[in-house]
């Protein structure tokens, strides 16, 4: 059943991902092709909806198959159930370091380089919908963690195949729409914006990184090592 708590969680997931460094840059990259192209408030609005349905249809894709296999073998679902609160432990953990830099955060996975840019850039706002798509592929660790360990794991729990993923989606989207939005209607902010942009997303990833590992190393005491005072028990 899907709650509230999971759609907002799968919402400031996207969001968190979207302000992540390199999914940040892919992102703006892309707008700022776009809008040097289009002439038109609505053509660039209509871009940055189309890069949204595209970054949508990739994440609800590849989320679906994932979570059809793990939901329809009854193996796999027993082992979510009961070893979920296990695993999560590490994977915070995990997910904190890499925010915090402490382990490498460089390498990625790039669907959509310079080449894909330039076609781009030469084809017109249509292109938005498959930009997004392989934006939303290209996956770097913290992206990927923040996909695969904690949206497919909700996702699991709440056993939607489609809605978290689809809001997932819509949040690593947001940001971009939002410059999209100031490129056609007050382009003299965007330098603004972004490096405020830049600055909060600074102190978030610090903040963040501390709340994961710190919640962390509360799941592994309780759930790995079954500390008892804890839980209260």
């Amino acid at each position: 059943m899907i709650t509230w708590a999971g759609l907002t969680a799968a919402l400031g997931l996207g969001l968190w991902t979207a302000i992540s460094p390199c999914p940040l840059v892919g992102n703006l990259a892309a707008m700022t092709f776009l809008s040097r192209r289009l002439d038109s408030q609505p053509a660039v609005l209509l871009s940055g909806l189309l890069y949204t349905l595209g970054r949508v249809a990739a994440y609800v894709a590849v989320a679906a198959a994932i979570l059809h296999f793990l939901l329809a073998a009854s193996s796999v679902s027993y082992c979510l159930d009961r070893y979920f609160n296990t695993a999560l432990g590490p994977a915070l953990v995990l997910t904190g370091m890499l925010l915090l830099g402490l382990i490498g955060s460089s390498a990625s996975l790039s669907l959509a380089g310079a080449g894909v840019q330039a076609r781009v850039q030469r084809g017109g706002l249509w292109w938005s919908l498959p930009l997004g798509a392989l934006l939303a592929l290209s996956f770097c660790p913290i992206s990927a963690t923040l996909f695969f360990l904690s949206l497919i794991g909700l996702a699991g729990r709440e056993q939607s195949l489609f809605v978290l993923p689809a809001v997932y989606g819509v949040g690593t989207a947001v940001p971009v729409v939002g410059f999209a939005v100031l490129a056609a209607f007050a382009s003299q902010h965007v330098g603004k914006a972004f490096n405020c942009l830049t600055a909060v997303e600074r102190w978030v990833r610090r903040i963040a990184g501390v709340v994961f590992v710190a919640a962390g190393i509360y799941y592994c005491l309780v759930y790995i090592y079954r500390v008892p005072v804890l839980t209260g028990q």
